[in-house]
């Protein structure tokens, strides 16, 4: 059975989750709060985390962005919001899927055990890519250039990683901060100008040389070997 988080400030409900998690065979942690739930998740490492919105300190769309910053566990929203602005809102942000209270225990560990099956299958499909002297793991988020290891912040790897795995094709900064950063409806080139300034520092390159990462000019920027 997996290790799961739930994220309620509302004790009753949180309580009988839990109970009955653990009825089904789950190992169950909890929190109240969206800043004491991004610590269990960072600290245990779930396989899964089940979220409320409506929290006290942050809303629950907040922290699904803060987790998806520094993890890619599933999460499940289990809130009492149904309106569609809401829905649309926690699936943009990686939401995994959103169940409606009141829901039974039945319903939600289906769709618990839906999601970790995907999660699953999605762990199997990435290989680590070699461009060069780079290889980038996407499993075991880890990076080495020339042997070395590189060490990165959760967002510069995936964006390294968004952009190994298009090895070779250019890639546009809209692409990048819908697909990376999760905003599909606006966000500034500078977030990404900035953070290939700091891919690019790490890897020992600068922006005035053709290095790995390069500028297509007007168009995005491309993970490749230099050309000789």
């Amino acid at each position: 059975m997996a290790h799961l988080l739930v994220v309620e400030d509302d004790e009753r409900i949180r309580t009988a989750l839990i109970r009955a998690l653990r009825d089904r065979g789950h190992a169950v942690s909890s929190a109240r709060t969206a800043l004491s739930g991004l610590q269990v998740a960072v600290e245990e490492r779930p396989d899964l985390v089940v979220l409320d919105l409506g929290l006290p300190d942050l809303d629950g769309t907040e922290l699904l962005r803060m987790l998806r910053a520094v993890s890619a566990v599933p999460v499940i929203v289990a809130t009492a919001r149904d309106d569609d602005g809401s829905v649309v809102q926690a699936l943009d942000a990686g939401a995994d899927d959103y169940v409606v209270k009141p829901f039974s225990s039945g319903q939600l560990e289906a769709r618990i055990r839906a999601v970790l099956r995907r999660a699953a299958g999605a762990d199997s499909g990435p290989v680590a890519v070699t461009v060069g002297e780079l290889t980038v793991d996407p499993r075991s988020r880890r990076v080495t250039c020339a042997g070395r290891p590189v060490d990165l912040s959760p967002k510069e790897f995936d964006l390294l990683a968004y952009l190994a795995a298009r090895a070779g094709a250019v890639v546009s900064k809209r692409e990048l901060l819908t697909e990376v950063w999760q905003l599909p409806y606006g966000g500034s080139d500078r977030t990404v100008d900035v953070h290939l300034s700091w891919l690019r520092r790490k890897l020992g390159e600068s922006a005035a040389e053709s290095g790995l990462l390069q500028t297509v000019r007007g168009v995005g920027v491309r993970l490749a070997e230099p050309q000789p």
